[in-house]
């Protein structure tokens, strides 16, 4: 198994977190399952070799698309898959969707529809062409010409929100959000609904979801407890981490930092 990430350009960085490439070869026709968690973030994916099917919640499957955008999302998705796979994905903040696209990120939470129902024309265009492009570095070529074209057609920028739903983000979900709200010299109404139009969540979901990848990030570190690991995550309990942990994963936390977790493989790599 092959995961790696790249960085954006300067001029993307406000926008796109990294690029990432996930690549796999099966093994003994064993099907390979892959997991999706809860994340405050979009991201657009292409599935440049194979193709998923979704595992719904009643067990019935359906084909995923071969390229779409993940919405920021608040639970997990199954996906499983009997062939070689590659996928590159664009991990975006999540004020990029309303402020590049011109939707409000809350239409797009827990969504996850293909290019051509999310861009039309547009995102039938961009599938086929990462998807003939000759690798990855010719794959974030053609992501960031697209992306630089929607900022100059449609970028919105709220500079005070921005800089709150990323500090969030770099506080690992323990910033005080009254406190953000005060520095973003916004009323109390203004602020919350800003941030539900540019985050897709409201600040303590937000907040929350976050928190969460906090401690998803430990992964690997044999040095902490999972006592340890909710506490510095800012969880007050361990109840209340393994709640928050099962809800956003669909594991409970020892599964996931067992290594033996469901399409965790990666984090191995």
């Amino acid at each position: 198994m092959k995961y790696f990430t790249i960085l954006p350009s300067a001029d993307l960085a406000r926008y796109v977190r990294f690029f990432w490439v996930l690549e796999h070869n099966l093994a003994d026709s064993e099907p390979y399952f892959h997991r999706t968690m809860a994340d405050g973030c979009a991201e657009m994916v292409f599935h440049f070799k194979g193709r998923f099917d979704e595992i719904l919640k009643t067990d019935q499957s359906e084909l995923s698309f071969h390229a779409g955008i993940h919405g920021q999302s608040q639970s997990f998705r199954r996906f499983r898959i009997d062939e070689d796979f590659g996928i590159f994905g664009v991990y975006l903040y999540p004020f990029a969707v309303p402020a590049l696209f011109g939707i409000p990120a809350t239409e797009l939470s827990n969504q996850m529809p293909d290019l051509t129902t999310f861009l039309g024309q547009a995102g039938t265009e961009l599938e086929e062409r990462v998807m003939l492009a000759a690798d990855h570095t010719r794959r974030i070529e053609i992501v960031s010409e697209f992306l630089r074209k929607c900022i100059r057609s449609h970028e919105v920028h709220e500079p005070a929100v921005f800089s709150v739903i990323s500090s969030v983000i770099r506080s690992n979900g323990l910033a005080k959000i009254p406190d953000l709200a005060a520095q973003s010299f916004l009323s109390t109404r203004q602020f919350e609904r800003k941030f539900l139009a540019f985050s897709g969540f409201s600040p303590k979901l937000f907040s929350r979801i976050i928190r969460f990848h906090s401690a998803l990030n430990e992964y690997g570190n044999k040095e902490k407890s999972l006592t340890e690991i909710a506490y510095e995550c800012g969880y007050y309990d361990q109840s209340h981490f393994i709640h928050d942990f099962k809800a956003f994963s669909g594991d409970h936390p020892k599964t996931y930092f067992s290594g033996n977790a469901e399409g965790m493989g990666y984090r191995d790599v």
